[in-house]
């Protein structure tokens, strides 16, 4: 007999060899039919495996990101197998799932074009029709090897040859069609319903520029059509908010092919960045931080005694000054070092909390340069705090309100993961283990749920991340707290301890917008370009009826120019009606329109973005409202 443990604490017993599905089943038959996979002693398991010692186990469905995982890898080899089946000698590279779908690589001499995807969409429907069940069999390498060369997949054969001697390797075989695969996957192919290819793209083996160019298509599928339509009308959406296209359109920055992923940040984006850049002093201030500035270049023994220059070096860019090799900085951290080192610190100066919004820059690969999103040179809002042992979770539970107290200013709602030790790991698992255990506590007396992902903290030290959602659900990476035992010892810095003796402070890597151009790229699409008035580049647009109005409209922009109100003034010979529709287009919050009536009693019109008219108001009440709005930080996008 085993035990397992259920979410709830429950402790049950089976006979030793019962599959998972059995288990789900003694549980309740409703709970069988709706579960993906499941997670045995926290690794993700396909439901036909057999169960043979004790542990935890947990039933996964598609709200958990690795029931998402199984559904979508599961797809991935339906449209594999309907892709061998229009055209047999296509070649399969890699299938996997991502964070919205999944993709299979290809290697097929006829090119597949947009027009192609409605047939193979049917195909993949006729797939999940057959309800073909996934066996999962294994064979020794050498035999692995010798039965995908027989079937000609050399992509599988490569893979296979990068494996150990004595590994084990498996496969999936759904009908008449068998994938290379470590899975899991679902029981059968019944389940993904609701299919949608969405585009084709060209993909470099292995990621390698060198090696031959696959064709790649993406899809999604859900198990009932009205999720499918909901997603589809997110994408169309999404392509409304998209930031390239709003940045272009409303002026706000642009790219270049004379700098391939360093952006131009026109007037109106600068605006924007700058007072991005004002809310994040005026909040760090209020918090007890202090700013500094380090240098964009420093030399390369900086670097290797930060260990960048042995474990990042592909993405840094380099130059030789005075027959010295120096680095362009891809990260804040090491010149904080030399920051902290500069003068001598006594345990009464702990925490130091320590700011710094640095240029970096760090070189991706140009498939990868995404508008804002993915850049070569950003500003990160970095921060980090040295302190001492039993300040960590008092530090961390400060961090995250922080980080909340941003969020909840431009309306996002988040959720939490905590990464915990990789196996390449530096340092002590003594030091990891009391680190965890104080990123732990921190998040339960905030009383925040949050995830754990077993062994994906960074080499130096557990994080925890904040994920950030949009109004239409999508997430993004953002916040990230790191806690690192391992820069402080390689720059040996040091504090004087109560005890008079000298002592090693800890550190707490930190950002809460992650970076300013990516963040700006977030709220772009969040806002779909109609910012907040508080953080909008253009508050008041003062449209004059006709040209005799125009110095009236010149005294009214003075006046609130005087009170701080960023205005413009369209003084264009053009009829009102055009005016307002062009200020619509630039998702200007207040309309000012002036003519006769308002000449004449010193107020003026105003149309409020998302409301239209809202009648005549005087300009004291009206900038009234306006200043508290841009004071209070009211998030009044008409589209969060």
């Amino acid at each position: 007999m085993i035990k397992l443990t259920m979410p709830d604490g429950s402790v049950r017993e089976y006979e030793k060899g019962i599959k998972a599905i059995d288990v789900a089943k003694s549980i309740s038959e409703g709970l069988a039919r709706v579960i993906l996979a499941a997670s045995y002693n926290d690794k993700t398991i396909d439901l036909q495996q057999e169960l043979t010692e004790d542990g935890t186990i947990k039933f996964l469905k598609f709200e958990d990101e690795e029931g998402k995982h199984a559904f979508w890898h599961t797809s991935s080899h339906i449209l594999a197998q309907a892709i061998k089946r229009i055209w047999p000698a296509a070649k399969l590279a890699i299938g996997p799932s991502i964070a919205n779908g999944f993709y299979y690589d290809i290697d097929l001499d006829y090119r597949i074009v947009e027009e192609d995807l409605p047939k193979i969409e049917e195909e993949m429907k006729k797939i999940v029709k057959e309800e073909l069940v996934l066996e999962k069999f294994e064979l020794p390498r050498a035999e692995a090897l010798k039965f995908v060369e027989e079937k000609g997949e050399i992509y599988k054969a490569e893979l296979i040859n990068d494996l150990p001697e004595d590994a084990i390797i498996s496969f999936y075989k759904q009908g008449d069609f068998v994938d290379l695969c470590a899975g899991p996957h679902l029981e059968s192919t019944k389940k993904p319903k609701a299919v949608k290819l969405l585009t084709i793209a060209g993909a470099y083996w292995r990621g390698n520029e060198k090696n031959k160019m696959l064709q790649r298509i993406y899809g999604i599928t859900f198990e009932k059509a009205k999720e499918l339509e909901e997603y589809i009308n997110m994408l169309e959406e999404a392509k409304k908010r998209d930031h390239r296209k709003l940045g272009k359109e409303l002026g706000l920055f642009f790219m270049s092919e004379e700098g391939p992923g360093f952006p131009f940040f026109l007037p109106k984006g600068t605006e924007i960045k700058n007072e991005l850049i004002k809310f994040w002093r005026e909040i760090h201030k209020e918090a007890g931080y202090v700013e500094v500035e380090t240098p964009i270049i420093l030399n390369r023994h900086l670097w290797e005694t930060s260990g960048h220059w042995y474990h990042y070096k592909e993405n840094m860019y380099t130059t030789i000054i005075d027959e010295e090799d120096f680095a362009i900085k891809p990260m804040n951290c090491p010149g904080g070092m030399l920051v902290y080192k500069n003068s001598p610190h006594s345990y009464k100066d702990l925490p130091l909390r320590v700011g710094e919004l640095g240029r970096v820059h760090r070189h991706e690969l140009s498939g990868a340069l995404h508008g804002l999103m993915r850049v070569r040179t950003f500003t990160q809002d970095d921060a980090h705090i040295f302190m001492m042992l039993e300040q960590i979770k008092d530090e961390i539970k400060n961090v995250a309100n922080l980080i909340d107290r941003v969020y909840k200013t431009f309306g996002f709602n988040y959720s939490v993961e905590l990464s915990t030790r990789p196996e390449d790991f530096l340092g002590e698992i003594e030091d990891w283990n009391m680190a965890e255990n104080a990123l732990k506590e921190a998040l339960v007396e905030l009383g925040l749920d949050f995830k754990i992902n077993e062994g994906d903290g960074a080499f130096y030290g557990p994080k925890i991340d904040f994920k950030i959602r949009d109004c239409i659900g999508r997430e993004w990476q953002c916040g990230t707290i790191q806690l690192d035992y391992q820069l402080p010892q390689r720059f040996e810095l040091e504090y004087v301890g109560a005890d008079g003796g000298k002592h090693r402070p800890i550190m707490i890597h930190r950002v809460a917008l992650g970076s300013i151009e990516r963040f700006f790229g977030v709220l772009i699409e969040q806002y779909a370009g109609a910012f907040p008035t508080w953080i909008a580049p253009v508050q008041v647009k003062i449209l004059p009826i006709s040209d005799k109005f125009n110095d009236y409209a010149s005294i009214v922009k003075k006046q609130l120019e005087e009170m701080g109100i960023k205005v413009e003034l369209d003084d264009r010979s053009e009829k009102i009606g055009y005016k307002i529709r062009e200020a619509q287009l630039d998702k200007v919050p207040y309309m000012f329109v002036v003519g006769e009536k308002e000449a004449e009693s010193g107020n003026v019109s105003v149309r409020e973005r998302g409301k239209g008219d809202i009648g005549s108001m005087s300009i004291a009440d009206i900038s009234s409202i306006i200043i508290n709005k841009i004071k209070s930080r009211e998030n009044d996008s008409p589209m969060a």
